[in-house]
Parts: structure tokens; C-alpha cells; sequence
């Protein structure tokens, strides 16, 4: 008999509670398992040695965070693949997003769908997604 496998981990980093709460309830929905920060700093810090799926990360998090953990996240996003959301579809957003490595880039709110799809791209059908 097959060993059943644990879900992929999607992290959801966002300084707004009620992002945070809504994305994970939808990761839950979808099968992965949610762990939900509050700042990017949280996120690091959780991350360290756990199974890795893929992290979604409010860019305003990054934006505001230190120097030194945003190159943290750079690091990390080299096997971990990061999905950006804003809540302003600007070129500093975008661009910030680039910096950090980001595979996809959302506006808020998300269409649940899109966003999904993109989860399963980056953590499988890309080739270059973390797995368990």
C-alpha cells in the first residue's frame, strides 16, 4: 500500500490579519497546508529546515522589512518558489517583486483560481518547484 504523502506547505506572509486567515482557509480548501506569517521576518524564521512548497508574500512585507531579511528571502527563494501579491499593481511593486526572485505576481484581491493554478505550477509543474 502506498504511504500517503503530507501536503505541500504554502506560506502566507502578510501583515493584514484578515489576508492572512482568508489565503490559508483557501490553501486548507485546496489540500496544501497554510502556515500563515505575519512578517517576513516570521516567515524566515518558520521556514528554516521545514518541507517547503511555496510562499505568497505581500510585497508591502518585503518592502518594509530590514535589508538583511530581504536578502534572506533571496536566498531562500532560490529553492523556494515565491509567489508576489500587492495590493497596487505599480512598477516599484513589480519591480520589487523581481528582485525577490518572484515566479508569479497577483493583485489583491486574487482571483482564487489564477492563484491556485500558479501554486501547482511553481511547487510541481514548473520542474524547478521545492517538493517534500
Amino acid at each position: 500500500m502506498p504511504e500517503p504523502t503530507a501536503p505541500q506547505i504554502v506560506y502566507v506572509v502578510d501583515a493584514d490579519a484578515s489576508v492572512r486567515e482568508g489565503l490559508s482557509r483557501l490553501m486548507d480548501s485546496a489540500g496544501f497546508e497554510a502556515r500563515p506569517c505575519a512578517s517576513l521576518a516570521d516567515f524566515i524564521e518558520q521556514a528554516s529546515g521545514m518541507r517547503l512548497a511555496c510562499v505568497l508574500l505581500d510585497v508591502r512585507s518585503a518592502r518594509d522589512g530590514a535589508a538583511a531579511t530581504r536578502a534572506a528571502l533571496r536566498a531562500v527563494a532560490k529553492v523556494l518558489p515565491v509567489i508576489a501579491l500587492s495590493s497596487s499593481d505599480d512598477p516599484t511593486a513589480r519591480q520589487l517583486a523581481k528582485e525577490m526572485g518572484a515566479r508569479s505576481f497577483f493583485r489583491k484581491p486574487v482571483d482564487a483560481a489564477a492563484l491556485l493554478d500558479s501554486i501547482a505550477w511553481v511547487a510541481q509543474g514548473d520542474g524547478r518547484g521545492a517538493t517534500n
